[in-house]
């Protein structure tokens, strides 16, 4: 279809694909011509998984910038994204966070930059609720991820000290737009929930998609996505990036 002159949208439609998907896979896939064809990008794809297959070796100046950043209080995630932002590197968060592993096992002060020190959180234990009919953020529709639209929401709460007391958070994704209440039922899902209609009711024709974490708050997720006629995805367990 590209060959023919077909247009990014016409060929994601036609394989049920996001735009940016098309574009990202002509420009990542060009010959060094800037020609883009499918046996270039097939075998250009075949080189890229067997290259993958050898451990990677950091350069000792990659090292250093990331262990100079971490210094300054970036995250592993905020490198990550920094170093292929300016076409430095492709480095992994993982990787990063091997570098602060292995250096506080050596008497290293990185983990003390980090959000979490390096701790294990402690999770309550106690009667188990577990989450209905999740749906998975890998069946979010694409088009969330590039901020091109308005309607698409983020939900969490910040819960006080002693796990008493919480407030419900929702952000607009594009438009950064926030809206924030004290929950005072706690964390109570039907709650919660009640609270989340309330706040988006006169948005309802803007929020067409919500996602949050894996939280038991949102358990009665069901009930927000048929009153709001919206989609309520959840994020992977454990992955707050």
């Amino acid at each position: 279809m590209h060959r023919h002159g077909c247009s990014q949208k016409m060929i994601a439609d036609a394989i049920k694909k996001d735009k940016s998907v098309i574009s990202r896979e002509l420009k990542r896939n060009a010959s060094l011509k800037g020609n883009y064809s499918f046996e270039y990008a097939q075998q250009a794809a075949d080189l890229r998984k067997e290259r993958m297959k050898k451990p990677r070796k950091l350069f000792p100046w990659l090292k250093n910038e990331i262990i100079g950043m971490i210094r300054q209080d970036w995250s592993p995630q905020q490198i990550e994204g920094r170093l292929k932002h300016e076409n430095k590197s492709s480095v992994s968060h993982e990787s990063i966070y091997k570098i602060i592993r292995e250096d506080k096992e050596q008497g290293g002060t990185l983990y003390q930059h980090t959000r979490h020190k390096l701790k294990k959180r402690k999770r309550p234990t106690g009667k188990k609720i577990s989450i209905k009919n999740r749906v998975s953020i890998e069946q979010r529709p694409q088009i969330v991820d590039t901020k091109e639209r308005t309607g698409d929401w983020e939900i969490d709460t910040i819960v006080g000290k002693n796990n008493k007391g919480a407030i419900v958070t929702m952000v607009e994704r594009k438009t950064a737009f926030m809206m924030m209440e004290k929950l005072e039922h706690g964390k109570n899902a039907e709650e919660l929930a009640k609270t989340v209609i309330r706040l988006l009711f006169a948005y309802k024709n803007h929020v067409h998609t919500i996602t949050g974490d894996n939280g038991t708050e949102f358990a009665d997720h069901q009930t927000i996505a048929k009153e709001l006629k919206t989609k309520f995805f959840f994020t992977h367990p454990y992955s707050s990036w």
